[in-house]
């Protein structure tokens, strides 16, 4: 029975620290070259009193989902440049209504852009990526209150927004896979 009441108490305690994946809106550029990218960094406010623009949460799990898709953290030159912001105020966002990035990318056709305004509720988390060379944003993700109270003082809930956001981002880095296959390769001759 002990050993019973442990096992309770252990997943009770794992359900509560577990990720809760939240409701994203996201968009892409068609002229977004995802297929040739390798490299990134991510963009520092100019203005060190904008907290929310430099925040290490946030930071951690930008930098932690863009190496386990093989990109490299790169201060020079990067291919992309990863920018995020928390407005905490409402926010008027234009957006686009596209098929699945992963369907685009199968059959890059073209496509028109359906903009759709969102009127968005205080608390929304932003993240962009700019194409450094084309000099223009390439892709967004965004999460609200308006999907279920964000509370972005907390590490925990603000964990859950990024990782949320960044999971419809679903781009390998170039060469990364054909890598992981030589490096089996070497390990299972």
């Amino acid at each position: 029975m002990k050993k019973l009441a442990i096992a309770v108490l252990a997943f009770a305690c794992a359900s509560c620290l577990s990720y809760k994946e939240l409701p994203v809106e996201y968009d892409y550029s068609y002229s977004g070259d995802f297929r040739r990218y390798r490299t990134f960094d991510i963009m520092k406010p100019s203005i060190a009193s904008d907290s929310t623009m430099d925040n290490e949460v946030i930071e951690k799990f930008v930098l932690s989902r863009m190496k386990f898709l093989g990109y490299k953290k790169s201060t020079t030159r990067p291919h992309l440049i990863i920018s995020y912001k928390v407005f905490t105020d409402s926010l008027r966002l234009k957006g686009y209504i596209q098929p699945e990035m992963e369907k685009w990318l199968k059959t890059p056709n073209e496509y028109t852009y359906d903009a759709h305004k969102y009127n968005l509720k205080t608390g929304t988390l932003l993240i962009q990526f700019y194409d450094r060379r084309q000099s223009k944003s390439v892709w967004q993700g965004y999460s609200t209150m308006l999907y279920g109270g964000i509370d972005y003082n907390s590490k925990r809930q603000l964990r859950n927004a990024v990782i949320s956001i960044l999971d419809k981002y679903r781009v390998w880095a170039d060469g990364f896979i054909e890598q992981q296959g030589k490096n089996l390769e070497i390990v299972n001759p």
